[in-house]
Protein backbone atom coordinates (compact mmCIF):
# COMPACT_ATOMS: atom_id res chain seq x y z
CA UNK A 1 0.00 0.00 0.00
CA UNK A 2 1.59 3.43 -0.91
CA UNK A 3 1.34 6.58 0.82
CA UNK A 4 1.32 9.92 -0.89
CA UNK A 5 1.95 8.32 -4.10
CA UNK A 6 0.15 11.76 -5.67
CA UNK A 7 3.55 13.83 -5.07
CA UNK A 8 6.12 13.92 -2.44
CA UNK A 9 5.20 16.24 0.28
CA UNK A 10 2.68 15.58 2.44
CA UNK A 11 0.40 18.04 4.65
CA UNK A 12 -0.42 16.58 8.61
CA UNK A 13 -4.00 17.41 9.54
CA UNK A 14 -6.27 16.56 12.06
CA UNK A 15 -9.46 14.33 11.18
CA UNK A 16 -12.29 13.16 13.67
CA UNK A 17 -13.22 9.67 13.00
CA UNK A 18 -15.72 7.07 14.85
CA UNK A 19 -14.49 4.41 17.03
CA UNK A 20 -15.51 1.84 14.85
CA UNK A 21 -13.20 3.25 11.94
CA UNK A 22 -10.20 4.15 14.32
CA UNK A 23 -10.51 0.83 15.55
CA UNK A 24 -10.42 -0.77 12.16
CA UNK A 25 -7.31 1.71 10.78
CA UNK A 26 -5.31 0.19 14.61
CA UNK A 27 -6.60 -3.47 13.20
CA UNK A 28 -5.38 -3.19 9.71
CA UNK A 29 -2.01 -2.10 10.88
CA UNK A 30 -1.51 -4.29 13.41
CA UNK A 31 -2.17 -7.45 10.60
CA UNK A 32 0.51 -6.06 8.44
CA UNK A 33 -2.15 -5.02 5.86
CA UNK A 34 -1.36 -0.76 6.23
CA UNK A 35 1.90 0.44 7.21
CA UNK A 36 0.02 3.03 9.30
CA UNK A 37 -2.83 4.90 9.76
CA UNK A 38 -2.14 7.58 7.69
CA UNK A 39 -1.06 5.39 4.68
CA UNK A 40 -4.78 3.12 4.57
CA UNK A 41 -6.01 6.81 5.32
CA UNK A 42 -4.77 8.37 1.89
CA UNK A 43 -5.09 5.35 -0.03
CA UNK A 44 -9.15 5.21 0.82
CA UNK A 45 -8.84 9.15 -0.61
CA UNK A 46 -6.61 8.25 -3.07
CA UNK A 47 -9.22 5.39 -4.22
CA UNK A 48 -12.16 7.50 -3.74
CA UNK A 49 -10.73 10.52 -6.04
CA UNK A 50 -10.50 7.71 -8.56
CA UNK A 51 -13.83 6.80 -8.50
CA UNK A 52 -15.03 9.92 -8.59
CA UNK A 53 -12.99 10.98 -11.40
CA UNK A 54 -14.80 7.68 -13.29
CA UNK A 55 -17.83 9.06 -12.78
CA UNK A 56 -17.70 12.00 -14.24
CA UNK A 57 -15.95 9.86 -17.35
CA UNK A 58 -18.97 8.58 -17.74
CA UNK A 59 -21.16 10.98 -17.42
CA UNK A 60 -19.13 12.69 -20.20
CA UNK A 61 -19.58 9.44 -22.60
CA UNK A 62 -22.97 9.53 -21.63
CA UNK A 63 -23.66 12.94 -22.85
CA UNK A 64 -21.40 12.75 -25.43
CA UNK A 65 -21.01 9.23 -26.58
CA UNK A 66 -18.22 7.23 -27.36
CA UNK A 67 -17.02 7.93 -30.91
CA UNK A 68 -14.13 10.34 -30.88
CA UNK A 69 -11.32 11.98 -33.70
CA UNK A 70 -9.99 8.45 -33.57
CA UNK A 71 -12.09 6.11 -35.08
CA UNK A 72 -11.80 6.75 -38.89
CA UNK A 73 -8.28 6.21 -38.15
CA UNK A 74 -9.26 2.59 -36.33
CA UNK A 75 -11.55 1.67 -39.13
CA UNK A 76 -8.98 2.67 -42.25
CA UNK A 77 -6.61 0.46 -40.03
CA UNK A 78 -8.79 -2.46 -40.05
CA UNK A 79 -9.51 -2.53 -43.33
CA UNK A 80 -5.96 -1.97 -44.59
CA UNK A 81 -3.25 -3.32 -42.59
CA UNK A 82 -1.94 -6.64 -43.20
CA UNK A 83 -0.46 -8.50 -40.20
CA UNK A 84 2.68 -10.99 -41.42
CA UNK A 85 4.05 -13.38 -39.61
Amino acid sequence: MQCGSLNGMSTQIAVRLPDELVAFLDRTVAAGEAPSRAALVASAVEREMRRLAAERDAQILGVEGTADDLDDLVEWTATHAAIED
